[in-house]
C-alpha cells in the first residue's frame, strides 16, 4: 500500500507581472519602473511547486483560463512533477493575472485579477475525490473561493488527512467557523494575524496574545511568519520563536508561499513542528534573495 505523504494542494494559478521601482506608488502618482518580468505565480501554484522543489510527491486542484497563459502554466506545473490531473482550463474566462511593483528594499505590492481562480468549485473537489485516498496533507489559501475550501478541508479530514491553511491574502470579511474548525494548521503572518486576532504581533508576548485568540476560534496550531524575525508558535502551553537565516532580501514575493510547502514537506516526512519551521525557514530565507514568484522558490538540495 502506497504510504500517506502526498501532498494536494487547492488554490490559485496566476501569470505574475514584475516591475522593479525606486519605491511603492502612492495614490495617483505615475513612477518609472524598470527590469520587467512575466513570471508564473498565484499562491497556490507557488505552494505546489515549492513542494515538489522541496522533496514532497504533490497534486494540484486548479482551474487556468483557456489561453495562453493557462496552456503555459498547465505545461509548466506538470514539468515541475506535479500531478495536473485536476487542473482544469475554462473556456470564457481569462487565467488569474497580478501585477507586482517591487521596491529597492525587497518590500512589494500585489494586485490580483482572480480570471479562473474564482471559478474553483466544490464540484472540482468532489471530481478529485481519488487523490485525496492517499494524501497526508490539504494546503490552501484564499485566492479561491471559501465554500471550495470548506468541501476541500471535509473531504481531507474525512480520509484522515491533516489541513493546513495559508490566511493570504487575508479577506475583508473575517473567515467563517465552518472553515477554521477544520484547520489543524494555520500559518498567518504578522498582518494576517493582526486581522484575525486583533492583536499586532511585535514580539514573544504579544505573539503568545495572539496565537491564543485565533486559537480560541477553533483553529488546533497556529504559526506566524515574521519575516527576518523567524516564526512565532505555542508549543505545550510556551511560546516558541525559531529564528530565520539572516540574508539580504531583494524580493518577498513567494516567500510566505515557499514557508507553507517547505513546512507540508518536512511534515509528511515525519519532522516535527520544530524541524519543519527550520526547514521552510531556510527554504523562504533563500527564496528573498531572488526575485519573482516560481524564480524564486529554491531546490531540496540548496537547503540541505
Amino acid at each position: 500500500m502506497e504510504t500517506k505523504q502526498k501532498i494536494i494542494v487547492v488554490g490559485s494559478c496566476n501569470t505574475d507581472m514584475v516591475i522593479r521601482v525606486d519605491h511603492l506608488p502612492l495614490p495617483g502618482e505615475t513612477i518609472i519602473g524598470h527590469n520587467f518580468i512575466t513570471n508564473q505565480g498565484g499562491k497556490g501554484a507557488n505552494q505546489a511547486v515549492a513542494v515538489s522543489r522541496l522533496g514532497g510527491k504533490t497534486a494540484f486542484i486548479a482551474r487556468l483560463g483557456n489561453d495562453d497563459f493557462g496552456a503555459k502554466s498547465l505545461r509548466l506545473l506538470t514539468e515541475e512533477g506535479i500531478d495536473t490531473s485536476c487542473v482544469h482550463l475554462t473556456d470564457g474566462v481569462s487565467t488569474g493575472v497580478a501585477i507586482i511593483p517591487v521596491d529597492d528594499k525587497g518590500e512589494n505590492s500585489i494586485i490580483v485579477s482572480s480570471g479562473a481562480n474564482a471559478l474553483l468549485s466544490s464540484t472540482d473537489i468532489e471530481a478529485a475525490k481519488p487523490l485525496f485516498q492517499n494524501a497526508s496533507i490539504l494546503l490552501m489559501q484564499l485566492e479561491t473561493p471559501v465554500p471550495t475550501l470548506i468541501s476541500a478541508a471535509r473531504l481531507a479530514k474525512s480520509y484522515g488527512a491533516k489541513v493546513v491553511l495559508n490566511p493570504a491574502p487575508y479577506p475583508k470579511e473575517p473567515l467563517p467557523s465552518e472553515l477554521l474548525e477544520l484547520v489543524d494548521i494555520i500559518t498567518p503572518n504578522e498582518t494576517e494575524a493582526a486581522g484575525m486576532s486583533g492583536i499586532k504581533v511585535v514580539n514573544e508576548d504579544t505573539a503568545f496574545e495572539a496565537i491564543s485568540a485565533i486559537q480560541r476560534q477553533g483553529v488546533g496550531m497556529v504559526i506566524i511568519t515574521a519575516g527576518a524575525s523567524g516564526a512565532y508558535t505555542i508549543i505545550k502551553g510556551q511560546i516558541i520563536r525559531i529564528p530565520s537565516t539572516k540574508v539580504e532580501a531583494i524580493d518577498t514575493t513567494a516567500a510566505g508561499d515557499t514557508f507553507c510547502g517547505a513546512f507540508c514537506v518536512a511534515l509528511s516526512k515525519g519532522a516535527d513542528t520544530v524541524e519543519a519551521i527550520r526547514f521552510a525557514n531556510k527554504a523562504a530565507s533563500i527564496s528573498v534573495t531572488r526575485i519573482g514568484a516560481w524564480m524564486s522558490i529554491p531546490y531540496e538540495k540548496e537547503i540541505l
